[in-house]
């Protein structure tokens, strides 16, 4: 299957896709002898890929799970020296990348991996891949405001997709409200722009699940690779996700085809809460 080629040579371990740009624009990435150009895709099992004449070997596929404490950065590398995820992992081993972003303050389950089709399945905006985070916001939060929160909020860049929330249990002693919310998109800082909109802002938040892969009883600050039986449910998963997108897409275009006709329009999915 073709891939670009700054996502081969990113996940070959070699350089950042950035990096890797740069390389391919100074003429140093050949495809079957011919020197390739930026946006070139090529497929590594049938043609030859050469970086300053030495021929791609491609990284094994691997996947780790960390823990990440607050203050801690979820990029590659940062300009302000500040303590980046990948510092939590052993320096040895292929070259990984964090699939997505938790902000700064933000605690929890971070996915790293070389695997750019389970990163995009995990990511992609129309795949729906679930997120699950525990939240801890500020004062006592109604059961309206929580209905407010499944069904979406209105945000300065939209309104946020229906979500599902547990119920909220309030500590008189801290003056906090503890909920379990999950969700399938991963707009930045969504959660505490929706919480502060709702005039709860969020005190603590730990992402405890990314599909399939819980953080369990991970430690702050520490790593581990992913077990077998959690790398088959992940790749599963992230068939299912391709699948159900491509039966979707297939199926939209059907029934705008219909909707054209009939001058219907489908409704949109619905949140839930759930009650306890």
């Amino acid at each position: 299957m073709k891939e670009r080629l700054q996502k081969l040579l990113a996940g070959a371990g070699l350089a950042s896709r950035r990096a890797a740009e740069e390389w391919i624009r100074a003429g140093r990435v050949r495809v079957d002898g011919a020197i390739a150009k930026l946006g070139d895709a090529a497929d590594p099992a049938s043609q030859r890929i050469t970086v300053d004449g030495r021929a791609l070997a491609l990284a094994h596929h691997v996947y780790w799970i960390a823990h990440k404490p607050r203050g801690v950065v979820t990029t590659t590398s940062d300009p302000e020296g500040r303590r980046t995820v990948l510092e939590l992992l052993p320096r040895e081993g292929p070259r990984v990348h964090p699939v997505g972003r938790l902000d700064q303050e933000t605690e929890g389950l971070v996915l790293l991996t070389n695997d750019g089709a389970v990163t995009q399945a995990l990511l992609h905006p129309s795949f729906g891949s679930e997120r699950e985070y525990r939240v801890t916001a500020r004062g006592r939060i109604a059961d309206t405001a929580l209905d407010r929160l499944a069904a979406g909020i209105v945000l300065e860049d939209g309104p946020t997709a229906p979500a599902r929330v547990g119920a909220a249990r309030f500590d008189r002693a801290n003056d906090t409200s503890r909920f379990t919310l999950v969700i399938a998109e991963g707009r930045k800082r969504q959660i505490r722009r929706a919480l502060a909109a709702l005039g709860h802002p969020v005190v603590r938040l730990v992402r405890v699940r990314m599909g399939p892969i819980e953080l369990g009883a991970l430690e702050p600050g520490r790593a581990r690779r992913l077990r077998p039986a959690e790398v088959a449910a992940l790749l599963a998963h992230a068939r299912r996700l391709q699948l159900r997108a491509t039966r979707r897409q297939a199926g939209g275009s059907r029934d705008a085809q219909v909707a054209k006709r009939s001058g219907k329009a489908r409704n949109p999915s619905r949140g839930t809460r759930r009650k306890s």
